[in-house]
């Protein structure tokens, strides 16, 4: 799991049937001081998170797949709850 920050939506026009009433958002990893920045990526939204919400994402298939409660999907990433706060003790 890792933390990230939706930075924007996804809108098809046709979609993969596992994807069918769901959302597509962007969402950009946050990092702590000194972590490599990684490449945004995308989730389907399982917690009605918005541009700006500051989420927290399973970015494992098996996992993600379990969460949605489809065995066979082809899905990655899902957003599995949006944070309220978050303090980094270093």
């Amino acid at each position: 799991m890792i933390l990230g920050k939706v930075v924007g939506t996804i809108v098809t026009t046709i979609s993969h049937a596992h994807y069918k009433n769901r959302r597509l958002l962007v969402v950009q990893p946050l990092l702590v001081d000194g972590e490599k920045p990684d490449d945004d990526f995308i989730a389907l939204d399982n917690s009605q998170a918005g541009i700006g919400d500051t989420v927290l994402v399973n970015r494992e298939g098996n996992g993600a797949r379990q969460v949605l409660g489809i065995p066979d999907g082809c899905v990655i990433s899902v957003i599995v709850g949006i944070v309220d706060s978050v303090s980094v003790e270093g």
